[in-house]
């Protein structure tokens, strides 16, 4: 877990870096030559290197936005529709004006004009792309939580001490043990991944089936996690009920193999 943590770290510092040069690129995408003349005027002769380090917004927007929106679905998501708003035009508007004019328009290149007048263009969506970046910047407190990173860390630790356990027991060849120990530590971490996200679970006593159901169906997991959790809920089904057929030694430790899989890259 801590090695994961960090992770999500290094990857929150490279997009804020990026975002940040997305914020001079937004302003060029906005304002073309008049936005070069300045930098000249403020940098002289280093103008020419900065300009030239400054990205292309339509080009790289959209790979960041990607990422920044997989990250804040993970770490922050009640802040996730924000992030959303400020990019999606609304579904419905009569007309457009500055007020919701949105990124999504600009890099379209929508620009809005009454007569001779410009209403709105691509400057319209700097706010916007300075809001998206506000949020995601604020996901740093969530490393700044001394509670958030012990209960993290202090779960992670029991867990892993856990499938130590497990994986003990399996070797003892005492199987369904080792594959029900296994199955609780999947049950619990999914419950918990849930609480994170904020997913409402309304059934009194969920399985593995019910929790990985509702993560799938909040986009927090893909198909191909839902299938593999779903493997492992079989394994541990046939672990814990079933009385005719014994699971076998390498379906348990495919089970516990997985359970810590689970635990170290779905939060």
């Amino acid at each position: 877990m801590i090695s994961n943590l960090e992770q999500y770290k290094k990857d929150l510092d490279a997009l804020i870096a990026t975002g940040d040069k997305l914020t001079y690129a937004i302003q060029r995408y906005a304002h073309g030559d008049e936005f070069d003349k300045e930098v000249k005027k403020q940098l002289g002769e280093g103008a020419a290197e900065f300009i030239k380090a400054v990205p292309n917004f339509k080009l790289a927007y959209q790979a960041w936005y990607s990422e920044a929106l997989s990250l804040i679905k993970q770490l922050l998501p009640d802040r996730l529709a924000d992030f959303v708003r400020h990019y999606e035009k609304p579904k419905v508007r009569k007309e457009i004006s500055f007020e919701n004019y949105r990124i999504e328009d600009a890099l379209q290149g929508l620009r809005i004009t009454r007569g001779y007048e410009k209403l709105v263009g691509t400057e319209g969506a700097i706010p916007h792309f300075e809001q998206q970046l506000a949020i995601l910047k604020s996901v740093r407190s969530r490393f700044e939580s001394t509670l958030f990173d012990i209960r993290q860390l202090v779960q992670a630790d029991l867990f892993d001490s856990e499938l130590d356990a497990a994986a003990e027991l399996l070797k003892q060849k005492f199987s369904r043990a080792a594959g029900a120990m296994a199955g609780v530590v999947l049950e619990r971490h999914l419950a918990q991944v849930c609480s994170n996200h904020a997913i409402k679970v309304t059934k009194k006593n969920p399985g593995i089936s019910d929790l990985n159901e509702l993560l799938k169906g909040a986009g927090v997991i893909d198909v191909p996690q839902w299938r593999f959790i779903q493997h492992l809920g079989d394994i541990r089904n046939l672990c814990d009920h079933s009385k005719v057929v014994e699971p076998t030694p390498e379906q348990v430790g495919d089970l516990v193999a997985g359970v810590k899989k689970i635990t170290k890259t779905i939060f």
